[in-house]
């Protein structure tokens, strides 16, 4: 069973394309400061600019494939996609951070001369203005509409702006100390920074492509079904999630009285359903399994007026995520 949730892919492929364009905007004002200060710094702010124009057509080809609806091939549909993009873009930050790296050595090594420092300044400035707030308005949608993409672009854009600011200081402090070398120090340091940064977008998206448990997410979930409990829901076991993009598949068992007819535990399970579809805001699709109960789930079992009752209740179990997700059946020895 699905719950749709209406995530306007228009809206977030044209929003990828407003950072796609602004990036290259920024690259070419980068690049012209670059070729006035011949600095190692800019230098590296630059070469993070290539990788943000990469990324921003990555993001953008990667959402256009996941509004693909389900086909054949690809039952859970296409979403999966955004985690193998924000991936590269990971690697990408992470081999501009080395060429940083190596152009920062180089120049400590040789030496470099700087010219027109102060107007260097000014472009690169303004540059990490924009960035910031491209970045804020991307984290931000990313966030509310469950996009990795977007989100991922918004913290490659902040840290682009760290990075830039960063930058801007040390042009002023060599503009008027005329310690040139620090020029090249600084982009050391940046390009070890980018490199970190790189490889915690690559480890978030090697996590969404092996599935790998969500704590936060998985936390809200129990959250809402503790907050919502009934009584006839004995239990709930074997939970598992799965992230496609935007979209979430759940699977779980659910045990309920044995005795109810088949129609009377659907209704249950379908309550359950609609209580995580209007409280977790995600487009959901739910694979439930139905469990009777046995003489072992009466311990736990909150139904007092249950007329097959063998043994006594002794206390509600707690839904945790050890528990939750556990394989087995919660009981009470």
């Amino acid at each position: 069973m699905e719950n749709k949730k209406t995530i306007s892919s228009k809206d977030k492929i044209g929003f990828q394309k407003l950072i796609a364009v602004f990036g290259v905007i920024l690259f070419i004002g980068k690049i012209i400061a670059w070729k006035l200060t011949n600095s190692d710094a800019v230098f590296s702010d630059a070469m993070e600019s290539v990788v943000n124009v990469i990324s921003a057509f990555m993001g953008l080809y990667s959402l256009h494939l996941a509004a693909k609806p389900k086909d054949e091939d690809h039952p859970y549909g296409h979403g999966k996609v955004e985690f193998v993009t924000s991936g590269i873009e990971g690697a990408l930050i992470a081999i501009a951070g080395i060429m940083i790296i190596y152009e920062g050595i180089n120049s400590l090594v040789v030496g470099k001369t700087l010219a027109k420092l102060d107007l260097g300044i000014w472009i690169i400035a303004a540059t990490a203005v924009v960035n910031y707030f491209l970045g804020y308005i991307s984290i931000k949608r990313g966030k509310a509409e469950n996009s990795l993409v977007l989100i991922s672009s918004g913290k490659h854009l902040q840290s682009d702006t760290v990075t830039t600011f960063g930058v801007v200081l040390s042009l002023i402090v060599v503009y008027f100390t005329k310690i040139y070398w620090l020029d090249s120090v600084v982009a050391l340091i940046f390009g070890f920074y980018i490199i970190y940064v790189g490889y915690k977008i690559v480890r978030k998206s090697l996590s969404g492509i092996m599935d790998e448990q969500d704590p936060d997410l998985l936390n809200q979930i129990i959250k809402v079904l503790e907050e919502n409990r009934r009584i006839e829901w004995i239990d709930v076991h074997n939970m598992k999630i799965q992230q496609f993009g935007a979209n979430l598949h759940i699977d779980a068992h659910i045990t309920l009285p044995w005795y109810y007819s088949l129609r009377e535990a659907h209704d249950e399970m379908e309550k359950m359903i609609i209580i995580l579809a209007k409280n977790i805001k995600r487009s959901i699709e739910f694979n439930f399994h139905m469990d009777d109960c046995k003489t072992i789930s009466c311990p736990v079992c909150q139904i007092k007026d249950c007329p097959v009752r063998e043994k006594d209740f002794v206390k509600r179990v707690q839904w945790t995520p050890e528990n939750v997700t556990s394989v087995e059946k919660h009981t009470i020895d």
